[in-house]
């Protein structure tokens, strides 16, 4: 069973992704409004209808906003981390509290021909997580590793992304471009912290170590629209795997992007 993976759109302002196989379909977060993620879902041929689950990476509002309206009109079961619930919770509608499936830290989950299995990620939320996803095929088990919020590379980041064939990084900031911006000292102290963002030199040196692990095709995600170019985070990613057969790519904030 062919696989695809899609990101809806990815960025500060909002973050979606579509995994199918099939007639089966999952979203991972759900940020913006319902109004855009069912207009991305429709774009890519997908009926909201078809959404089976949603899996959420943590509790802030540019992976949740578009929550509430969601699974007002299509109820699924969302599934997210304790921590990440309690955040959520107070500000969550009853359609949506009803919806929540709540789970420890680390945990497994299968729908349909996927199986989610979650990783902690660093970063300046209640409890992030990433997913690394084993596909089941007729012929063989296809693995899809998804991080897109952390500060840094740690154990568990490795031990969840490295030896999966695809995988949706974040590559968030250029370290010079975040220093000479607009932002205040103490938001750009977050975003470079242990617990903010990835940059683009630590994306590409974690880039190589994918790669030597078998990774085929590598998406970069969540990329700041003020601390960021697309040409530089590729530039930077692309120079790191020369000599590798990995197909680079970047994900867009307002455009469909296929891994």
């Amino acid at each position: 069973m062919k696989y695809s993976l899609k990101l809806l759109y990815s960025g500060s302002d909002g973050n979606a992704a579509l995994l199918r196989a099939g007639e089966h379909a999952v979203l991972i977060d759900a940020g913006r409004s319902a109004r855009c993620l069912c207009k991305a879902l429709c774009d890519v041929g997908t009926s909201p209808d078809a959404i089976s689950a949603i899996f959420l990476t943590h509790e802030h509002r540019d992976h949740t906003a578009a929550l509430d309206v969601f699974v007002k009109h299509h109820p699924v079961p969302v599934h997210i981390t304790e921590s990440s619930a309690q955040k959520l919770y107070p500000r969550a509608t009853e359609p949506l509290r009803e919806c929540l499936v709540i789970h420890p830290p680390l945990f497994e989950e299968h729908v349909g021909p996927f199986c989610f299995t979650s990783f902690l990620t660093p970063h300046d939320s209640a409890e992030s997580v990433g997913y690394r996803i084993a596909v089941e095929d007729e012929e063989k088990t296809h693995t899809v590793g998804y991080a897109t919020d952390l500060g840094r590379v740690t154990a568990s980041v490795e031990e969840g992304l490295l030896g999966c064939e695809a995988v949706v990084l974040e590559c968030n900031h250029d370290e010079q471009m975040l220093m000479e911006g607009p932002y205040p000292y103490d938001l750009k102290r977050r975003i470079a912290s242990r617990n903010g963002h990835l940059s683009n030199a630590e994306c590409a040196a974690f880039a190589t170590r994918l790669a030597a692990h078998g990774m085929k095709r590598l998406m970069l995600a969540h990329l700041s629209e003020i601390n960021n170019l697309p040409e530089l985070a590729l530039g930077e990613v692309r120079a790191a795997l020369a000599g590798t057969d990995v197909h680079l790519s970047a994900a867009s904030p307002a455009q469909i992007t296929e891994l």
